[in-house]
């Protein structure tokens, strides 16, 4: 009985079977089972000019007259017999000094009726440009990253110098320029502000002699708690002069001529209750001396904004106002808070002052009229209108206003001492 084989001509066959890669785009390659080369299409021999006749090579020295590396060589061979297919996605060839990639699948073929159709048969797949895509998106992707990183530094650095501008600024002016309301501040303005000068008697004579240690740690703790305390009542810090402070409110916000000139006056009082309180620190840490502050008070229409060169701007108040706050400070006794007429008619209603003798000061022609602060008159201040101690009720009413309150507190006094009144 006649077999396939002895019919038909091998070289045909062949020819037949190898008709669908012959014109693909990719390059193909038809070996026997021992890995020679048999049939190679048009396209393997333009991708691969520098074989020449690849006719019965062996096909692993084909990789290696390529260039492809040993580890793919010996990955190709060996998965081939293991699996009987093989998948190499990338190998890195250098043609004509121009550096491509290839993916090469291969697969064992097998036809029960013509042997010589048993083999290996593959194809080289050109993937230059998918990796060159794949590159440059990787390529993207880390500068990307490295972009990232270093916008996330700049940030970082900004934080820090943010934080350190902190401490130069008053957190008023800070929050303007931070929060983008910068430029409404740039223009200067004419405001009825309250102004506030202090500094501290004889701090010449304290500090002369004073190691510089001892000196920093004196200046900066009283400066620190000052700022605190103008923080906490709403002030806007201008400046330090040495042991000085100037403080101002009603700008950048205000709440009025009245209750910016009230958290002003607030503010110094508390200021020089907590002087008092830090004498014992003081005194702990070898100043033995005690400290008397001198305060100055004024309201009235000050120019506000930024003053300065192109270089360096201050934002800051100037105007008669701000002097006269200065010369009161100047002319206050050790320990007192002096205000201005205009300061008082703002607050008169809820302060305790005297008044004093008219000042002939320096800059202002005519006698100016002040007087003496001592403290407040208000329920949230010192005193309120009622004190309650053990068995006894003080009723304390500065106000007549506060009658009515007065009135339903005794109320309320009046039954929580029901619960405690024994029953018969």
């Amino acid at each position: 009985m006649m077999n396939l084989e002895d019919i038909f001509n091998r070289t045909n066959i062949l020819d037949i079977s190898f008709f669908n890669f012959r014109n693909a785009i990719t390059a193909c390659y038809f070996a026997d089972r021992d890995l020679r080369i048999l049939k190679v299409n048009d396209n393997f021999r333009s991708f691969f000019p520098v074989l020449g006749n690849v006719s019965n090579v062996y096909f692993p020295n084909v990789l290696e007259q390529l260039g492809v590396e040993a580890s793919f060589i010996d990955s190709f061979s060996s998965q081939l017999e293991t699996n009987g297919h093989v998948l190499i996605p990338h190998i890195p060839i250098k043609i004509e000094g121009e550096d491509r990639v290839f993916s090469l699948m291969s697969t064992y073929t097998q036809d029960p009726s013509f042997s010589y159709l048993n083999g290996v048969q593959g194809q080289f797949v050109d993937r230059t440009a998918e990796w060159e895509l794949r590159r440059e998106r990787e390529q993207l992707l880390e500068d990307k990253l490295r972009d990232r990183d270093l916008i996330e530094e700049k940030t970082r650095q900004l934080e820090r110098i943010a934080d350190r501008l902190a401490k130069y600024l008053s957190p008023q002016i800070y929050n303007s320029i931070f929060s983008g309301k910068s430029e409404a501040a740039d223009p200067l303005a004419r405001k009825n502000l309250t102004i506030f000068f202090s500094d501290i008697e004889g701090f010449t004579d304290i500090s002369d002699g004073m190691e510089p240690e001892r000196l920093s740690f004196f200046i900066n703790t009283y400066l620190s708690e000052m700022s605190n305390i103008a923080i906490e009542h709403g002030g806007t810090i201008d400046k330090f002069i040495g042991d000085a402070i100037l403080v101002f409110f009603g700008d950048p916000e205000t709440e009025g001529d009245r209750n910016d000139a009230l958290k002003c006056v607030r503010m110094a009082l508390r200021m020089r209750e907590r002087v008092r309180e830090l004498e014992t620190v003081w005194h702990d840490n070898g100043i033995s001396k005690p400290l008397k502050v001198r305060m100055g008070i004024n309201s009235g229409y000050c120019t506000v904004g930024n003053f300065g060169s192109e270089h360096r701007l201050e934002y800051t108040v100037l105007g008669s106002p701000v002097n006269l706050a200065s010369r009161l400070q100047t002319a206050a006794e050790a320990d007192t808070i002096l205000i201005s007429e205009s300061t008082y008619m703002l607050i008169g209603d809820d302060a305790d002052c005297r008044r004093m003798d008219d000042m002939r000061l320096k800059g202002f022609a005519r006698p100016v009229g002040c007087y003496r602060l001592d403290g407040l008159r208000e329920a949230d201040g010192t005193v309120g209108p009622m004190t309650r101690v053990g068995r006894h009720v003080a009723v304390n009413i500065p106000d007549r206003r506060r009658i009515r309150e007065a009135i339903e507190e005794l109320r309320r006094i009046e039954q929580d001492l029901r619960h405690h009144v024994p029953s018969e």
